[in-house]
This record gives structure tokens, sequence and C-alpha cells, in this order.
């Protein structure tokens, strides 16, 4: 049947109506992007502008102004690493994030295998138990956390600072991980049983590596949390041999402080490095494991 050609000039006019008004709304939507641009971008541009400019320089000139040159970032590093002790914070929260985010993950991995994969009686009653520790505010936990500590003399000690870690960083991997755990088919641990595997040989040699993207992206997220605590190590562990760089980078600030915000935010951005090439290192696995799927 032929179509009418005032019915074709009808079509081709709705068309070009319609492609006209993309065209405006993309118009209009390009303001609020670069709005958005320019207030994302603004901090960051401060950031970089102010650790090149000493303490007078930053006085008189206005924060958002070029430096005269790019001489002062070492004196204002050099004065950050010393004055704080950055180089002992820096390796006590390294220390403290790492082996904190592989035990909390390793216990959880372990837990969630036991819920998911061994039919535990009350599984389910066990995993509230657990994940209940996380519906409250951790401020909470401090006062009797701190008496408590003071009576067995775990303050201002690392071992404390690292049981803290580990059991408040278990209950969110282990959500994370009991939801993978039971995707993963029950064919996979059930033939390696009947082969004579035993449940370790089952667990980290079928279910773990089915669960790699997860692991890795919870490794991230619970080294992250404690590199950059500062609620409970502020509490705990204030001494200068214990205390973690957050810690230490709030001893740059404060009533009594005479460094410039030069300084302090040098001192902060160097805090930043580790856990930006962490992510940088890890980004193919963290973005896998957002998907809380098996990779």
């Amino acid at each position: 049947m032929a179509v009418d050609i005032t019915d074709k000039a009808f079509i081709s006019g709705l068309i070009a109506k319609e492609k006209r008004t993309q065209r405006q709304g993309g118009r209009w939507l390009v303001i609020p992007i670069l709005a958005l641009t320019v207030a994302y971008l603004t901090p960051l541009y401060y950031l970089f502008v102010t650790i090149f400019k000493t303490s007078e320089e930053y006085a008189k000139k206005g924060v958002l102004e070029l430096p005269d040159s790019l001489a002062p970032l070492a004196d204002n590093v050099v004065q950050a690493w010393t004055i704080a002790n950055l180089g002992q914070a820096a390796m006590n929260s390294f220390s403290y994030a790492l082996v904190g985010a592989v035990l909390s993950v390793s216990f959880a991995a372990a837990a969630a295998y036991g819920m998911t994969r061994l039919h535990l009686l009350g599984a389910n009653g066990w995993f509230m138990l657990i994940f209940t520790g996380t519906l409250f505010p951790f401020q909470m936990y401090l006062v009797p956390l701190l008496f408590g500590y003071q009576r067995l003399g775990l303050v201002n000690t690392w071992f404390g600072m690292l049981l803290v870690y580990v059991a408040i960083c278990i209950p969110f991997p282990l959500l994370v991980l009991r939801n993978s755990f039971s995707s993963i088919t029950r064919e996979v641990d059930e033939a390696a049983r009947i082969e004579g595997a035993s449940e370790w040989r089952v667990f980290t040699s079928m279910i773990v590596p089915n669960a790699m993207g997860p692991l890795i992206a919870l490794f991230l997220l619970q080294f992250t949390f404690i590199w950059n605590d500062l609620l409970f190590s502020s509490i705990l562990a204030n001494g200068i041999e214990v205390r973690s760089i957050m810690v230490a980078l709030q001893s740059l600030q404060g009533t009594y402080s005479t460094l410039g915000p030069n300084v302090v935010i040098t001192a902060t951005l160097i805090s930043s490095i580790p856990t930006v090439l962490l992510f940088i290192a890890l980004r193919k696995y963290f973005m896998a494991g957002l998907q809380l799927g098996n990779k």
C-alpha cells in the first residue's frame, strides 16, 4: 500500500522536531556539567598550588593564585615528614591496614564458607549475631573498649589496634562473601569431595579462586578503611611509637601548631599516596569485585 506524501512530510517533521529538541536539551546540559566539573576540580587545583608555596607566600597571596616557583615543595615535604614523624606513622598504618585487612577478609571467607557450604546448624543466626555489630555507631564502643584495654594493658600497643581493626572489619566482608559463595554452584565442591579432597582443599582450591574478585575488592576496601581511621587510633593508640598516620596528621593542626596550611596539605597528600597506588594496582580486580559475582 502506497504511503501518502503528506504522511511522509508529517513524519519527517516530527523527526526533525525531535532532533532539534535533543540538541536544545544537550545545550542545556552543558552548563550543569561544566559547573560540576569546576566544583570538582577546584579543590584539586587548590591542593596542587598550595604544596608549592611557602608559608609566607601562602599568607600574602590568594589561596588560588599560582606559586612563584616549584622549589618550596621539597621544604614542605621535609617539614611534614620530620615534624609529624610521618615515616613511623606510615609504617604503623601500613602494618595495621595490611595485616588487619588480610585477617578480617580471611576470617570472613572462612565463616562464609562454613555458613554456605557446610550446612552449619543455626548458620543464619550466627550470621545475624556477627552482622548485628555493624548496626550501632562505632562511638558507642569507645568508652567500654578503652576501659577494657586499660585493664588488659592493650592501650598504645600494636596488637591492641590490630585486634580492634580485625573485629570491626569482619561483618561487611562476611555479608558480601556469604552472597558470593552462595552463587557458586555446589557441583564444584561436591566433585572435589568425590575425588577425596579435604574441606580445606575445597575451600582454598575451589571456592577462593572462584571468588577472587570480591575478595580483592574487599581487601582494598578494608585496607582503605583502616588506613584512614582516626576514631579508634586517636583514642587507643596516640603514642608516637604506635600512632597511625591520621593521628600524625592531626598533630600538625590545632591551637599550638605553628605550621602553615602548605605543610599540612603536603602531609595530607603524602598520606594519600599508598591507597591511590594500591587502587591503581588492583583496579581490575576491584571493578570485577564490585559486581559481587564470581571472577
